[in-house]
């Protein structure tokens, strides 16, 4: 079932999902990470990116661009524009379904959150005041991510890694 929209698709909502989700859980009201600064936001993002490639690459895209600026510009390095537009038609379709579940799963926050900047900020990117089940379900869905994610990197690049020898420069490609 591994196609390259559907990796694209399911890459792009996972980037948003967590990328948004981070941003949404620091500058909200009343949630788990409130306050918790920049570095959080940019420590999650990091991992977002990370997670979305490994996701886009597991479900069958060998490019996981996750983005339609970069569809675009490969596509204007390369001359080949055919993937173009189905690209980023997926890519927008997984960034909208990762912005809504974002939405409604800090939706108690929202509501919580009256400062102006705060919600600004926080609606351009996306608890404990969420109900326990909401907390629960969240976090199955967390878990699932990143076991799937964890699992994608061991089992499925470990090889290529390995021959071209990126462990042993592990801590330089991280940082």
């Amino acid at each position: 079932m591994a196609s390259p929209l559907l990796g694209e698709f399911v890459g792009t909502f996972i980037l948003i999902l967590l990328g948004n989700g981070v941003v949404a859980g620091v500058l909200l009201k009343r949630s788990k990470g409130e306050n918790a600064g920049w570095f959080a936001i940019t420590a999650g993002w990091a991992f977002a990116v990370l997670a979305g490639v490994f996701t886009a690459m597991a479900c069958g895209s060998a490019d996981a661009h996750l983005n339609p600026a970069v569809t675009l510009s490969a596509a204007v390095a390369s001359g080949d524009f055919h993937k173009l537009v189905p690209y980023s038609l997926a890519q927008l379709a997984g960034a909208f379904l990762g912005a809504v579940v974002v939405w409604v799963h800090y939706g108690p926050h929202w509501a919580l959150t009256t400062d102006k900047d705060r919600f600004s900020s926080a609606a351009s990117s996306g608890g404990s005041a969420c109900h326990s089940a909401a907390r629960r379900g969240m976090r199955s869905i967390r878990r699932a991510i990143w076991v799937r994610v964890s699992r994608t990197r061991c089992c499925r690049f470990r090889e290529s890694a390995i021959r071209i020898g990126a462990m042993r420069s592990f801590p330089s490609w991280v940082l």
